[in-house]
């Protein structure tokens, strides 16, 4: 494949990001070769984590399109990723056309490809900006003029967290971002996890990442669990308990069917600010 497009400033290509990595799993065109080579490690090492990203991708769908089903009509997608198929707010303006969205990621190439796809009627928007930065990004002028915060919010955190060390805290982050939102807003999150996965598996995924623009940091379900404290988690299925699943699960038809391989590198929930 050859890196013919465009690089805009502040992109290293010979650096692999984790929004590049992410979009070459998910079959997309808008990355470099080191991006790929680092894809290529972690398949070595992990060989269903094209499943993994994609019931990653099939969660966050689900999620968002329910919260919009909720009532909840104005969206903050952060670490957002490059476009691809089924973008936040395809998915939201689907239920509600109204739906604002707001798209933030660090990495400038999602910036400089997103643009082009926003919907053109002023409902969104994409920042460069950091989750390690919520006084920035909350603050921003482009997402206040987007963003109503006496509004209840959709908080979408997919796979974020886990290239945000403990030095950073990141339930503190996490809390920040909850706290400018309104009663009823919510939370969607998914995390990996090294749980019931091999060391030397786990070593192999982490390892792609140790020269990559993020570092990655595998947490427990019970560590995933502490992002929520303080909010209403929701049955992830009809008939289940309202507590993390795996993200394939996670509003699935059939639950059994959706629990595989991939699926189970990552935590998921959605829960409700009371």
């Amino acid at each position: 494949m050859a890196d013919a497009q465009p690089v805009p400033q502040g992109v290293d290509t010979g650096v692999p990001s984790p929004a590049r990595i992410y979009d070459y799993l998910l079959a997309g065109d808008n990355n470099f070769a080191a991006d790929r080579a680092a894809a290529e490690q972690i398949m070595k090492a992990v060989p269903e984590i094209r499943d993994a990203a994609w019931s990653n991708r099939g969660f966050h769908q689900r999620a968002a399109k329910w919260i919009t089903q909720q009532g909840i009509h104005q969206f903050i997608d952060i670490g957002s990723g490059l476009p691809t198929v089924g973008n936040t707010h395809e998915v939201v303006q689907l239920v509600w056309p109204e739906t604002h969205v707001v798209y933030v990621d660090n990495d400038p190439l999602v910036r400089a490809h997103s643009t082009t796809l926003l919907a053109g009627d002023g409902t969104t928007s994409v920042l460069l900006g950091d989750l390690r930065d919520p006084d920035g990004i909350l603050g921003h002028p482009e997402l206040r003029r987007l963003i109503d915060f006496t509004q209840p919010v959709g908080l979408l955190m997919t796979g974020v967290l886990m290239f945000v060390a403990d030095e950073s805290d990141p339930y503190g982050l996490v809390a920040r971002y909850l706290r400018e939102l309104a009663p009823g807003s919510y939370l969607s999150l998914s995390h990996l996890s090294a749980d019931h996965k091999s060391p030397q598996a786990v070593q192999g995924f982490r390892a792609a990442f140790d020269t990559a623009t993020e570092h990655m940091y595998f947490r427990p379900k019970a560590e995933v669990a502490r992002f929520f404290d303080g909010l209403e988690l929701v049955p992830p299925y009809q008939g289940a308990a309202p507590e993390l699943c795996y993200t394939g699960v996670w509003g699935a038809e059939d639950p059994v069917a959706a629990d595989t391989d991939g699926s189970r590198w990552l935590w998921c929930g959605v829960a409700r600010r009371p």
